[in-house]
Formats: structure tokens, sequence, C-alpha cells
């Protein structure tokens, strides 16, 4: 069986070979974060990479904006660590509970 390398982003799932695109965005759509994996990787380890991904440009030069004022998110981000890590960079949340 011949592996990918782990910088191709490809991986085998229940569909075949696939990859994971990982994006978050403005409520306007605008992609801010993208992070590209194989796809049978779970979504929620991906989070703190895409929020930490995230670079608005300011209007009058400065550096970018990195933390957006709130994040909304499905249940399958509603782990300790990704509230724990909200919290710490006073990011507000929309995350529901499972159960």
């Amino acid at each position: 069986m011949r592996v990918e390398p782990a910088d191709h982003a490809l991986g085998r799932s229940r569909g075949g070979l696939t990859t994971k695109l990982h994006l978050g965005c403005e409520q306007g759509q605008k992609p801010l974060s993208i992070v590209l994996t194989a796809g049978q990787r779970g979504d929620n380890p991906q989070f703190i990479a895409v929020v930490d991904g995230i670079r608005v440009p300011r209007l009058g030069g400065g550096r970018p904006r990195t933390r957006p004022d709130r994040v909304l998110a499905d249940k399958a981000y509603t782990s300790r660590k990704t509230r724990r890590y909200l919290r710490r960079r006073g990011i507000k949340a929309t995350i529901p509970s499972k159960g």
C-alpha cells in the first residue's frame, strides 16, 4: 500500500481518497482562514489552526486584526479545549452543546 506524504492532504475515508477543507469565514461569507487536511482527519483538532490563521488588514494600516468578535460553530466544536482556547483569547462563542 502506498502512503501519501503528509503535505499532500490526501487520506482514506469511506468515500475513498479524499481531502477536507477547514474554513473560517466572516458573515458575508468572505474566507478568512483555510486549513487543508486529509479526509479522515477530525474537524475539531483543526479549529485552533483555522482561528490562528485569521488576519484581517486594518484600513488605516497597522497590524492586522487576528481576533474575531464572535465564533459560530456546530456541536462538533464543543470540546473543553476549544472553549478554553476561546475564553483565553477573549472571543465570544455560539456553539451548541452535545446531547
